[in-house]
Formats: structure tokens, sequence, C-alpha cells
């Protein structure tokens, strides 16, 4: 079948320069080389929280602030438990290994925040409360969903603060995942992003990973995988653009 006949057009933005017009498709300009002409990259590697969802300080913001709970003292000690310098056996790499149960977890956090009013924190469901804000984000649900559609092999790598994923959505997006919980590892340990690439069969260099915090970016980064921070779908779009992936 024949296809469409490629129109050279002027670009209005600049007179001199022409537009290559393709009935299908996108507009490049003539020449234009800053594009890889195929994808640098077969597999797609996200996290979940703070990337496949709202930000985390927008539905960790809305928690605090329903429930009062002393801001100042909440950044205490998740600075103390995920910072650089958190020790190894703090509650939340204890968690995100599965050596804490959420029951457990949330015992020893209720224990170290207090509320603005003086009210008492209810350690039952605290997790889910606080992540009860954690929304799928419809921009990058449907990158994912484009992304697996054009072939691309999709995978969450997750550290997990339990298990309220929505295993529906999990099915429809990722051809592999992995949840730090389930297999005693977390990022940003090199071990995990190693598991992560054998689970999907591709070598380092052939694999993207997107992380909202930048530990994470920098392990998988150091592992051998194209890594950037995620702030925003259309940001995280324009670097898949970089590597030939358009979505």
């Amino acid at each position: 079948m024949s296809h469409p006949p490629k129109v050279d057009v002027p670009d209005h933005r600049s007179p001199h320069r022409l537009l290559t017009y393709r009935p299908v498709g996108t507009l490049r300009l003539v020449g234009d080389t800053t594009l890889p002409p195929q994808p640098l990259v077969d597999a797609l590697v996200f996290d979940w929280g703070g990337v496949l969802t709202v930000s985390v300080p927008e539905f960790v913001g809305a928690w605090l602030h329903a429930e009062a709970i002393d801001r100042e003292v909440y950044g205490r000690v998740m600075r103390e438990w995920l910072g650089r310098d958190a020790l190894p056996d703090n509650p939340v790499f204890r968690l995100e290994t599965g050596e804490l149960t959420v029951a457990q977890f949330e015992r020893l956090l209720a224990a170290e925040l207090i509320t603005t009013s003086g009210a008492g924190i209810d350690e039952n469901g605290l997790l889910k409360r606080m992540f009860g804000g954690a929304t799928p984000d419809p921009a990058m649900v449907e990158l994912v969903r484009k992304a697996r559609a054009a072939g691309l092999h999709t995978a969450l790598l997750s550290n997990s603060w339990g298990e309220g994923y929505p295993k529906d959505l999990l099915l429809e997006l990722f051809d592999t995942v992995v949840i730090s919980g389930r297999i005693g590892m977390r990022k940003p340990d090199e071990r995990i992003y190693r598991h992560t690439l054998d689970q999907i069969g591709v070598p380092a260099g052939r694999a993207v990973f997107f992380d909202d915090a930048p530990i994470n970016v920098e392990a998988a980064q150091a592992a051998g995988m194209h890594a950037f921070r995620h702030t925003h779908a259309d940001d995280t779009r324009a670097t898949l653009a970089t590597l030939g992936v358009n979505l």
C-alpha cells in the first residue's frame, strides 16, 4: 500500500525553514536529527506513588490537614526514617522490605506523631487514610497504556507501604510488577534494579526508569539504566521522546 506524499511547507515561525508535513503523524523539521529514529529503550519502568499517582505532597498534605497532624513533627520523622542518612533498621525500611506488618508500622508511626489539637491519633488504618488521596494520575495512566499498546514492555517498581494498589489497573498497565515488600528488597538497593531487569529480560541500557525520589533515580543510573526524576506527565513524555519513544 502506498503512503501519503510528504509536502514541504514554510514554517511560519521561521520563513527560512521548511516543515515536512505527513498526513498521518507529526510535523518534523527537514533534516532534523535531534530525536532518535528508533527507540533507544525496550522497557519503561515506573514508580507508583508520586509517579503514577498524584504527587506525594498533595495526598499526604491532604491527610495531614484532615487529621490536624503537626507538619513539622511529621517532617522530622520522615527525614529520620527516609532521609539519605536514615539508619538501615528504621521502621520505613523494615516496612518496605516486609519485615514489619502494616499494623506494626502504624503503631510505631502513630506513637511519633502529634496533632495540633491535642487529640490522639488512631493507629488503626493510619496508612489507608494517609494514602486515601493517592489517586492515579490520568495523564500518566494514559501514557503507560499507550506505551504498552505500542509494544514496549512496561514495568512497575514500587517500595510498598502495604498492599493498597489498584490490582485491576496494575494488570492492565504493566507486563511486570515488582513490589518491594514481596521480595524483601527496596529501592535504592541495587539488587532490586537487577531483579527488575531480570524479570523484564532486558539489559540495563535498554530500560528507562522514572521515580519521584532523586536517590532512587541515582541508584538506577548507577545500575546502568536510563533514569529520570518524574515531576509531571508532560515532562516525562518529553523525556521519553529524547529516547525515541513518542507517546
